[in-house]
């Protein structure tokens, strides 16, 4: 069986590696680097801005104690290098393990037609395909707008910048804002409606007060057009850098005319990955579902194996979600009411000195009458981890009293397991 897969993101990569480890002929196209948007200008790339923000906000803090006395300088010049040449190691590294798999990787722009895909004047023939081309960032008819950047320009700085206006409200909106706020941007965050209205209103609160002390959020204001050097909404005019991060939307345009689009333009798909098209599959941020890399990647393994014949559905209960800031943001939200439960983040590494200020995060639990875990959410160092596998336990069906012989590796800032073994007396 021929399996073409069009995207080298996250799902499309993960799809081909799945159905070639089952055996099958797969060609993966990609039209610019593998990886997709999580390496090469997303999560990655936060990743890395983050670690010199971290360090630069530690450095003000133990000079604020006395134990040091240094002024470290950033030049982001150096650091947009640096994430590059990574990020770049990173992609040799997985590209290897693609091909490896026994992969064919392919690059240039893919033209989709029935039965097979053009790329660059030459056709690859299949008999299941699987389209996972992602997402881009969605760009509003704003007057001005051409003087915006989005996620994907934030390397071509030259110095980090004095002023920035970043016009959203939502994660990245939030991770950009905690980066360049930590680095020393006076930020401005201006949303349309509410700051961060899908997540826990005790997290939100914690980002405003604590992680995003220094930001200024202004919600319900809505931009009427973008300068330059700023923008003009109705309560007035703000200056500096802009960055858009209103949301994202599909690359389905190549897709169109052979399935069925939603109302947003997403590739419209059943549990099993199915399009409205016999023998076509389609995963990630392509489908516009939940737009995390773990996620992706679960769906384009379920795509590959309802391909190569191995029934499969996708499970999208407990998915856990985070948010990159000075702290780690991590939570599994459910609309489950239940026994509240809250206890301050513990001191450990990473968290220590921020004891003398009060600022070790916090952890939050939701459990019901019978133990059962209905959400938990966690702001500290160990946060991003620690919520993955309760995720995991959560999907199994583990109770509050299961964590009554549970050993942590001491010492760490989870607090979770605090929480689960005073809920167990629910149980």
């Amino acid at each position: 069986m021929k399996l073409v897969v069009v995207g080298g993101g996250s799902a499309g990569r993960t799809a081909s590696i799945e159905a070639a480890q089952i055996g099958e002929n797969v060609t993966l196209i990609e039209m610019d680097e593998i990886g997709g948007k999580c390496l090469n200008t997303g999560c990655m790339v936060i990743c890395g801005l983050n670690d010199v923000a971290r360090f630069s906000k530690n450095a003000q803090k133990f000079n604020q104690t006395g134990i040091t006395n240094v002024n470290p300088k950033i030049d982001f010049e150096k650091v947009a290098e640096g994430i590059k040449n990574t990020t770049a190691k990173i992609r040799g590294v997985i590209s290897s393990e693609t091909r490896k798999a026994g992969v064919n990787i392919v690059r240039g722009n893919a033209k989709i037609a029935e039965g097979f895909v053009i790329v660059d004047g030459k056709d690859y023939p299949y008999d299941k395909l699987i389209i996972a081309t992602g997402s881009h960032a969605f760009i509003p008819p704003l007057k001005g707008v051409e003087y915006a950047k989005t996620y994907k320009d934030i390397l071509e700085y030259k110095e980090v910048p004095e002023k920035m206006i970043i016009v959203g409200s939502g994660t990245i909106a939030t991770e950009l804002a905690g980066v360049f706020s930590l680095m020393g941007t006076k930020v401005h965050i201006l949303c349309r409606s509410t700051f961060l209205k899908d997540v826990d209103s005790d997290i939100r609160t914690y980002i405003k007060e604590k992680l995003l002390k220094d930001v200024e959020i202004l919600e319900n204001i809505p931009v009427t057009e973008i300068y330059p050097d700023g923008v003009l909404t109705k309560s007035g005019r703000f200056t500096g850098e802009v960055i858009l991060a209103v949301g994202m939307n599909p690359n389905s345009e190549l897709a169109k005319d052979l399935v069925e689009l939603g109302k947003k333009g997403e590739i419209v798909v059943n549990k099993r990955m199915e399009t409205s098209q016999k023998d076509i599959y389609a995963a990630g941020d392509v489908v516009g579902g939940i737009g995390t890399t773990p996620v992706a990647r679960m769906e384009g393994v379920v795509a590959a194996r309802n391909a190569c014949g191995i029934a499969a559905e996708v499970d999208y209960s407990f998915i856990p979600s985070s948010i990159s800031l000075y702290y780690d943001v991590s939570f599994i939200k459910t609309n489950e009411e239940g026994i509240n439960g809250q206890i301050p983040g513990s001191a450990g590494p990473g968290a220590f000195w921020n004891v003398l200020d009060r600022e070790t995060g916090f952890t939050k639990a939701v459990v019901d009458e019978n133990g059962e875990i209905k959400g938990v959410s966690s702001i500290s160092p160990s946060a991003r981890t620690v919520i993955a596998y309760m995720s995991k336990f959560m999907r199994d069906g583990y109770k509050t009293y299961d964590f009554d012989n549970f050993i942590e590796a001491h010492p760490s800032t989870d607090a979770v397991y605090k929480l689960m073994r005073f809920f167990s007396k629910f149980g």
